[in-house]
């Protein structure tokens, strides 16, 4: 195997084929990005929050389409499987695996493997290669197979990958392998067309071990005629066969005479509603086989997005680590629409169609809700404003909103209602342009529904008759819970943040019913221990109960009860009244910390250090802790992001951590205040949305080892609080920092 590298060298896009001649200016951001950050595996080997599962493959900003190296496959093992088509250091690249996902956590898509190859086709088995030479840069990769001598680039448009493979002369291949990918489901269809161009389907479905399935389609040209070509089913290969072919083991194999560096391009597109949108998005997004063209274009699209906060100051690698957090970030959710506006709906078998705003998908809320969307509201409300119709649109088609939407199904993955503080956040913090009334009926109906007829929120009946859900709650006949004490947290979470919404719309009833309910976390609260607990029917603790027990417990999700017992965002002076007083919260918080019981991969902790500006005087050890996490945790290197980047989580919370602000709170309109990392920030605002123009954030002496915050004065005058108000923000301004 490679030598991992402990810190890898950015490539500089100027270096690839698609340069520009542009100057290395504000416009040229993406020179800063290093897409092999998050792309090694945890020590553990196993799909854990040690591993961040990003892949260095193309995609365009919130595209449908990614393309990226797959190199999990194991001849030894063939059914091996990661969430990420990718791991740097493994030695063999199987293909280049269409539609992946972005850091999360279970494996899902990664579908239709392209692999050049040269010689002599066998369908019995899987061809590989080592590789060298490695590229990559927003919405461009290349590497060398070395087996075949074969150098092969990757890019994209929103819903379609080119790919151009430069061959040496003699016989070669290019083969569609549709039984490799990273779905658990089996099951796919293929068909060619004629002796360029293949169409079929691929199953998918299963994620997280979920009983979900769907179909993607897709439709496949190449741009030179083949010397032969067929296709396979179970090891056997059809040469004059036209017909569709299903099976778990099927492809299609296209083979040439080629002369040295002889170029030969594939292009695919894919859609969830049929080949024929498949085939319309191919033809309307790519109709030639422009690489260099495209590539441009994705490059153009990046910087665009890229240069609505710029940053100066800094190290190099800072720069790097925020731009490149930023990127990720941009990747899900993504479009889910064809070029016609047609779409698959949301747990149906309908087609729907926009109405002029594209659809998204890749909802990974439990997640997202907490840091991604606030900062989309932020700095992209436009794209925000269309989530959030994604998301009602989801509750008109199925009847419920979505907690893990995957391509128009629900993958009940993770716990909580976390559609509800993503719609309630969007709003307060201005993006408005969306039905508030559909909105509110739809968060009303998942909070209000029956249990029995919602399976949206498992243990609500007996959290609302106990007042917390019991540990042994199966005993009631009920659905199980997957941690009775994180899920009854999370539905307070929620329900605060109806409740706000509804005080705002003037729905007293409804504002104290749902306040009441946001309460409701401090009946877990164990005061003989100090902790969140789970409790059974009877009233009583669960035993046995170890707090300092760091392996994940009894009531609790991917957690214990220190990664949840802080995680009230929305009543912290009301925790703190349970904890003993401003005193004992932050003894108790020091103690999280010192004794290493804090854990930034997991997302209920990621407020825990902006918790110290709760009580005064205690205001720089937040300052301490953030900055002390983006300089150890985060790096510029291929193991740069500590745990799962699930969907651009983990890449925002670096983001607002460099710039100095956080929404610990989503709902809650007050950003907490910590010590930038660079001299200027300058965020441009939508003018759409907010009439601010731009907010600038300044820190003399940012970027050394003075991490303390000084003073601060906003708009010239003194700034005396460790927070900010998200409307401060919006009407523009200057925010000064003077660090010691």
């Amino acid at each position: 195997m490679r030598t991992s590298l402990k810190k890898i060298q950015i490539v500089f896009f100027s270096i690839l084929f698609c340069t520009s001649a542009e100057s290395q200016s504000h416009t040229d951001l993406i020179r800063y990005v290093n897409p092999f950050i998050g792309t090694a595996e945890g020590k553990t080997g196993r799909a854990t929050m040690d591993n961040a599962y990003t892949n260095p493959g193309a995609v365009c900003p919130w595209g449908m389409m990614s393309v990226s190296p797959f190199n999990i496959y194991d001849t030894e093992n063939v059914e091996m499987k990661r969430p990420s088509p990718y791991i740097y250091g493994n030695d063999y690249i199987a293909g280049f695996t269409h539609l992946n996902m972005s850091g999360t956590g279970c494996n899902e898509m990664g579908t239709f493997c392209l692999m050049p190859t040269t010689g002599s086709f066998n369908p019995s088995h899987t061809d590989t290669s080592p590789y060298s030479k490695e590229t990559a840069s927003p919405g461009y990769y290349s590497v060398m197979l070395d087996k075949y001598n074969i150098k092969v680039e990757l890019t994209t448009t929103p819903r379609i990958a080119i790919s151009r493979y430069t061959f040496p002369k003699g016989t070669s291949n290019i083969i569609l392998n549709m039984g490799l990918g990273l779905s658990p489901q089996k099951g796919a269809m293929i068909k060619r067309i004629s002796s360029t161009e293949i169409e079929g389907f691929k199953m998918l479905g299963g994620i997280c071990g979920m009983s979900s399935i769907h179909i993607v389609y897709f439709y496949a040209k190449l741009s030179k005629e083949p010397a032969k070509c067929g296709i396979w089913l179970d090891g056997r290969f059809f040469e004059k066969y036209q017909r569709e072919v299903a099976g778990n083991d099927v492809g299609a194999c296209f083979t040439f005479d080629t002369e040295q560096e002889e170029t030969v391009c594939v292009k695919l597109g894919t859609s969830f509603v049929s080949t024929e949108n498949a085939r319309l998005n191919v033809e309307q997004e790519m109709p030639g086989f422009d690489f260099d063209g495209t590539c441009q274009k994705a490059k153009e699209a990046w910087n665009k997005e890229l240069s609505r906060i710029i940053v100066e100051g800094g190290t190099e690698d800072d720069k790097v680590k925020f731009y490149t957090a930023m990127y990720h970030t941009l990747i899900h959710p993504n479009i889910f629409n064809d070029v016609n506006g047609e779409y698959q709906m949301f747990e149906s078998t309908g087609v729907g169609k926009i109405d002029g705003v594209d659809r998204y998908t890749i909802f990974s809320l439990w997640d997202t809700y907490r840091n991604v969307h606030p900062f989309l509201s932020l700095v992209f409300p436009q794209q925000q404003s269309a989530m959030v119709k994604s998301l009602l649109g989801m509750y008109k088609e199925s009847g419920f909103l979505p907690r893990w939407d995957l391509a128009g199904m629900e993958t009940t993955a993770m716990v909580g209602d976390p559609a509800l503080p993503v719609i309630v956040d969007s709003w307060f913090r201005g993006v408005r342009d969306f039905d508030i009334e559909l909105a509110y009926e739809a968060m009303k109906h998942n909070a209000t529904t029956p249990e029995k007829d919602n399976y949206m929120r498992p243990g609500m009946e007996a959290w609302l008759k106990y007042g917390y859900i019991p540990e042994d709650v199966g005993k009631l006949g009920l659905r199980g819970v997957w941690g009775s004490v994180s899920t009854a947290m999370e539905y307070c979470i929620a329900d605060w943040n109806l409740a706000q919404l509804a005080k705002s719309l003037g729905k007293e009833e409804d504002y104290r019913q749902f306040y009441n309910r946001s309460m409701l976390y401090k009946n877990s609260y164990d005061a003989s221990t100090g902790f969140m607990r789970p409790k059974n029917l009877d009233g009583q603790w669960f035993v046995p109960f170890d707090p300092y027990d760091k392996r994940h417990q009894e009531g609790f999700t991917e957690g214990n009860t220190w990664n949840y017992t802080y995680m009230v965002p929305h009543d912290i002076k009301g925790l703190m009244k349970l904890l003993g007083g401003p005193r004992n919260f932050v003894s108790k918080l020091d103690e999280c910390f010192k004794k290493g019981f804090f854990d930034i991969t997991n997302e209920p902790d990621l407020a825990y250090p902006y918790l110290y500006n709760y009580v005064k005087g205690e205001e720089w050890k937040t300052q301490k802790q953030v900055r002390k996490i983006v300089n150890e945790d985060f790096l510029n290197a291929i193991n740069g992001l500590p745990g799962n980047d699930d969907c651009g989580t983990m890449s925002t919370w670096l983001m607002f951590a460099m710039m100095g602000f956080y929404p610990a709170c989503p709902g809650d309109m007050e950003y907490q205040l910590t010590s930038p990392v660079f001299d200027r920030v300058t965020i441009y605002l939508d003018p759409a949305y907010y009439s601010g123009g731009k907010f600038v954030i300044e820190a003399a002496n940012a970027g050394t080892e003075k991490w303390a915050i000084d003073k601060m004065e906003l708009n010239g005058k003194p700034h005396k609080t460790y927070r900010i108000n998200h409307q401060q923000i919006v009407n523009g301004g200057l925010l000064k920092y003077k660090l010691k």
